[in-house]
């Protein structure tokens, strides 16, 4: 429910170094009793920290994360009834964030807004029904921090001297505290949390600290990670402790250059006592530490690595004989959990961490099997609508639209759909639609779908073709230039018409899942159009396709442009060149997601499973073979001798080229949607790559989806549980498909 605010944004008169504290102490009414609910409504232009007497008042962090501040600023709520007292000082803790904080690679900051502002509402209800508000207001007053510097790119310093609970108390001395004076602002941006907040999740130990040839203490938690280190320490008053953080090693000290101008750099200055640190207003991405200034000799015992991202349930797993795919699908996981931070955005540590469109285009069908992304994702999407709203139908590359307000450099795009990209707004809500089911959140996107269906369908040719105007086509093919990656082998027009193809396909499908018949008729017959012009332009006899590489072949036969010959032409097409490359992955951001399908679909799963267990780069398991714990941006972000790509963009945790957990989910797991929301499911297993047995199970909105197989021999035995009010279709290797319900089953089968 949205809440109605009578209270002030709020700036202080000084900006204390970019943290400043706001604090309002306030009494009870008397006279009503005791006190029954006490609500606290809070939001910020920046990022804030609310307490109450001194205690905060939930576990979020970064809060109110980032959202399309020009149309969406979005407010948390909390039940505080236990906090407050008769006297009570209502606080404040203000940092940069999103808002007025680094943005983009440029170095510049402050898009949203030159001012930090808190916006607070404290509902109080009493026993005989009086109630009483506490509002963010000209009352209020503002002092400084501990914190002499906070920025999410850069890092945030500390200086424990500074550091005092006083401020929270009634009565306290507030010499040197100023006024605040109101901020004028749109109070129709406000709107409550409809994703999850950003929580404290896994806490990581050492697994080895050490001193590098450099001199330096080095520090590994064993797991790329997104978050911030957490310790207790005590030393001489004015000592400076400096962490920098990375998440490689490069000739064994730390690789700090692929993190570009983002200094991920926290500091602490000592108080001479026992100091707490958590510098929880900036994050970082990193597997490694390097501690400079730290009183004696750092152990394994002193420091802790917290996991930071959005609250999330996990509902998928998977498991099998092999443990290098095994390590791959933790990579995937530990992927999404480092780029669901607020926003899904492309990479967690450089200076970038942008929602880029095109990364959970790809990805969402995986996220959706391997956590409960619906409110995330729903939340995400509502900032896509409002930025396509203010384009005229554009979706932008990444979203919040932080590069529009970026003085681009010259070679850089002008702002079109791009297919892929743009495809977002239709390719996610798919996915989500099919994971969930959840007709309302359906049709609360399906106008942003629309509107970029009929927006890509002006940019057509006279030919029905996707082929004028910028694309990003299959970005990051492992056989483009190092310092080229848009110099992908596929054909842009192909890639972009057959991306055109598949969304038009899903509009019309949600159109007619929502009853709108008119437009599903429409889109229905402009993809039977631009169907039609792919294969006369750019298909030839047998199936070949303009361009003749694994991306179009992969797009055109799992988006459904081809029929009977040139299917299976295409399919033979693909499996060669597969195995004409050693099996190792030639595919980009367009192709990854879809290659192993393509080649299941058609009849060669042998090939499938030749390019998902390649070890050698590129391929999904060389990084593995690297001692990789996240999916790399680049096939080959790390070289064989162990340092880092020479080109200036790469990291080492991004999750669209992870999409391929997707087929495994598919085809080794065998748990695939019949229905949306899995209210029917297909269960169909294809054993292959010399696996002997997997598992996998998904929590459903009907309850757990599992199966587990194993192949001793040439004897293939499946067991199945499928939730009440489920129906599920299963196939096992060699034998017709048979259909049951809810229960446990088990099938068995000779192979041949």
């Amino acid at each position: 429910m949205t809440h109605h605010w009578s209270a002030d944004l709020i700036a202080p008169d000084d900006d204390f170094a970019g943290a400043p504290l706001l604090r309002k102490e306030f009494s009870l009414d008397s006279g009503h009793g005791d006190v029954v609910t006490a609500t606290l409504h809070v939001t910020a232009h920046g990022v804030v920290e609310p307490s109450i007497n001194g205690a905060a008042v939930s576990e979020d962090v970064l809060t109110p994360g980032w959202s399309s501040y020009e149309w969406r600023l979005r407010y948390a709520s909390y039940d505080v009834t236990a906090l407050v007292a008769d006297t009570s000082v209502l606080g404040l803790a203000l940092g940069n964030g999103w808002f007025r904080g680094r943005l983009g690679w440029t170095g510049n900051r402050a898009f949203y807004g030159s001012e930090l502002a808190g916006l607070a509402e404290l509902h109080v209800e009493f026993a005989d029904g009086h109630r009483q508000v506490v509002g963010t207001d000209a009352t209020w007053q503002a002092g400084p921090s501990a914190t002499t510097s906070n920025d999410l790119y850069d890092g945030q310093s500390i200086d424990a001297r500074l550091a005092s609970s006083a401020w929270t108390v009634p009565g306290a001395d507030l010499t040197g505290w100023v006024g605040v004076h109101p901020v004028e602002h749109d109070a129709g941006r406000l709107q409550p949390y409809v994703g999850p907040p950003v929580r404290r999740h896994e806490v990581l130990r050492p697994v080895r600290v050490w001193t590098s040839p450099a001199g330096a203490t080095l520090v590994d938690f064993g797991q790329n990670l997104v978050g911030w280190l957490r310790f207790r320490v005590q030393g001489p008053a004015g000592t400076e402790i400096t962490l920098r953080h990375a998440e490689v090693l490069e000739h064994d000290e730390l690789g700090t250059r692929p993190l570009r101008s983002a200094a991920a750099t926290d500091r602490i200055i000592l108080s001479g006592g026992v100091d707490s640190f958590e510098p929880t207003m900036t994050f970082h991405g990193f597997r490694y530490a390097e501690v400079t200034g730290w009183p004696g000799e750092v152990t394994a015992d002193d420091l802790e690595a917290v996991v930071v991202h959005s609250e999330l349930r996990r509902t998928g797993t998977f498991e099998c004989s092999d443990d290098l795919l095994n390590q791959l699908h933790r990579n995937v996981v530990w992927g999404l959990k480092g780029n669901v931070l607020d926003v899904p955005t492309d990479c967690p540590q450089r200076d970038e961490r942008l929602g880029w469109t095109g990364d959970i285009a790809a990805f969402a069908p995986s996220a959706a099997y391997l956590y409960d992304v619906s409110g995330f994702l729903d939340s995400w999407l509502v900032d896509v609508d409002l930025e396509q709203r203010h384009a005229d139908g554009l979706v932008p590359f990444v979203v919040p639209d932080v590069l529009k307000y970026i003085d681009a450099p010259s070679d850089f795009p002008a702002p079109e759909s791009t297919a892929i990209w743009s495809d977002a707004a239709v390719w996610v809500p798919w996915a989500l639609w099919q994971a969930y089911g959840d007709r309302e959140a359906l049709a609360r996107h399906y106008p942003a779908m629309t509107a970029h269906a009929r927006r890509v369908e002006s940019l057509l040719s006279e030919t029905d073709l996707w082929d004028t105007g910028f694309q990003f086509g299959d970005w990051l093919d492992p056989q483009a230039p190092p310092d080229d990656p848009i110099k992908a082998k596929a054909d842009n027009g192909v890639v972009a018409t057959a991306c055109y193809h598949r969304t038009l396909r899903q509009v019309s499908a949600a159109a007619e899942a929502l009853g709108k018949a008119d437009d599903a008729g429409y889109f229905s017959a402009l993809a039977d159009r631009v169907r039609s012009a792919f294969g006369k332009h750019y298909v030839s006899e047998g199936g070949r396709v303009t361009s003749d590489c694994a991306t179009v072949y992969a797009l055109a036969i799992e988006f459904d442009l081809l029929d009977g010959a040139d299917r299976q032409g295409a399919g033979d097409r693909l499996a060669e060149l597969a195995r004409a490359n050693g099996y190792r992955v030639s595919t980009g951001f367009a192709g990854t997601p879809f290659v192993t399908g393509a080649l299941a679909a058609t009849g060669h799963l042998d090939d499938a499973y030749g390019l998902l267990l390649e070890r050698e780069c590129p391929s999904w398991l060389y990084p593995v073979s690297m001692g990789a714990t996240t999916v790399w941006e680049r096939w080959d972000s790390m070289l064989p001798d162990g340092t880092i790509n020479p080109g200036e963009m790469t990291s080492f945790n991004h999750y669209a080229l992870g999409a391929v957990a997707d087929w495994m989910h598919r085809a080794i797991g065998g748990i695939a949607p019949l229905a949306p929301g899995y209210s029917r499911v297909r269960v169909e297993p294809r054993p292959g790559g010399g696996l002997t047995w997997a598992r996998a199970a998904l929590d459903t909105p009907h309850g757990r989806i599992a199966t587990s197989w194993s192949l001793e021999g040439n004897r293939f035995e499946l067991d199945v549980t499928v939730p009440d009010g489920v129906t599920a279709t299963v196939s096992v290797p060699g034998s017709d498909a048979v259909e049951c319900s809810a229960g446990v089953h088990h099938y068995a089968t000779t192979l041949a």
